[in-house]
C-alpha cells in the first residue's frame, strides 16, 4: 500500500484528481467548488511529506502562498470592486519578490534586475488574466488546466521534480473540475478561490525555474498566451462539453508548444 501511495502517478495525478472531484461535488451547493484546486494540491503536499512551517526555501513559501491565497479568495470572490484585479496583480508580484529573493541575490545586480523585472511582469500578467476568467468556469478551468499541466511538464522535463509535481497536482485538480462540467453538461461555481492559487503557483514555479537557468525564458512567453486562449469567441450558450473541448484544445496546444521548448533544451535526461 505504501508503495502504491508513493508512486508519482498517484501522488501527483490520481490522488489530487479524486480529491478535487469529491470536493467540487460536495461544495457545489455552497458555491465553493473552486476550492477543489486547494484540496487536490493539499493532498499531494501531504503525501509527499507534509507541510513545513519553516519557510526557509522558495518551494515552502510557494506551498503556503497557494493555501493562503485560496482561503483569502473566498471572501473577495463575490466582490465586484473594480480594483480587485490590479490589487491582486500587485500582491502577486510582491509574493514573487518574497519567494525569489534568494535566487535573485545569486546573480549580479544588472542580471537580477533584468530577470526579476521580467519574471515579475509574467507573474502579474498570469494572475491578472486568470482573474479575468473567475466568473466563467469553463474558460477558467480550460486555461487553468493547460497552464498547470504545461508548467508541470516543462518543469519535470527540466529535472525540477518537487515543484513539477505540485503543478501536476494543480493541473489534475483543474482537470477534475472541468471533467465534472464536461460530463454533467452544467456549470460549477468558480471564483477566485479557483483562479488565484492556480495562477500563483503556475507563475511562481515557472519563474523560479527560469531564475535557476533550468527553463529558457521564452517558455514563459508561450505560457502567457494560455489565459488569452480562454477569450476565444466560443459561444457561452453552446453545450458545456463543446465549450470545454474547443477552449481546452486551444489552451493545451500552447502548453504542448511550451513543453516542446523545454524538451528541446533538456531532452528526456530528467527521466
Amino acid at each position: 500500500m505504501h508503495a502504491l501511495l508513493t508512486h508519482p502517478a498517484v501522488l501527483a495525478f490520481l490522488a489530487p484528481f479524486l480529491i478535487a472531484l469529491l470536493t467540487a461535488e460536495v461544495l457545489q451547493r455552497l458555491r465553493l467548488s473552486g476550492l477543489a484546486i486547494i484540496a487536490g494540491f493539499a493532498i499531494t503536499v501531504y503525501l509527499m511529506g507534509g507541510f513545513s512551517y519553516t519557510l526557509q526555501s522558495g518551494t515552502q513559501k510557494i506551498v503556503w502562498l497557494v493555501i493562503v491565497s485560496g482561503l483569502i479568495a473566498i471572501p473577495i470572490s463575490p466582490g465586484n470592486w473594480s480594483l480587485w484585479r490590479p490589487v491582486l496583480m500587485v500582491l502577486a508580484i510582491a509574493a514573487f519578490v518574497w519567494v525569489a529573493q534568494r535566487a535573485l541575490l545569486q546573480h549580479s545586480t544588472a542580471t537580477a534586475i533584468q530577470w526579476g523585472v521580467g519574471c515579475a511582469v509574467y507573474v502579474g500578467w498570469i494572475v491578472f488574466w486568470m482573474d479575468a476568467l473567475a466568473d466563467t468556469p469553463v474558460r477558467a478551468a480550460s486555461a487553468g488546466m493547460a497552464l498547470s499541466l504545461g508548467t508541470a511538464a516543462a518543469l519535470l522535463i527540466a529535472g525540477i521534480s518537487v515543484q513539477g509535481k505540485y503543478d501536476l497536482a494543480i493541473g489534475s485538480a483543474a482537470f477534475a473540475y472541468l471533467f465534472i462540467m464536461f460530463v454533467s453538461n452544467s456549470l460549477l461555481p468558480c471564483g477566485r478561490s479557483f483562479t488565484l492559487p492556480l495562477s500563483l503557483i503556475a507563475a511562481l514555479t515557472a519563474c523560479m525555474a527560469v531564475l535557476s537557468a533550468k527553463l529558457p525564458w521564452y517558455v514563459l512567453a508561450v505560457f502567457a498566451v494560455i489565459p488569452l486562449t480562454a477569450k476565444l469567441p466560443v459561444s457561452d450558450h453552446a453545450p458545456v462539453w463543446i465549450q470545454a473541448t474547443l477552449l481546452s484544445s486551444a489552451a493545451l496546444a500552447c502548453a504542448l508548444a511550451a513543453t516542446y521548448l523545454s524538451w528541446h533544451v533538456h531532452g528526456w535526461a530528467a527521466f
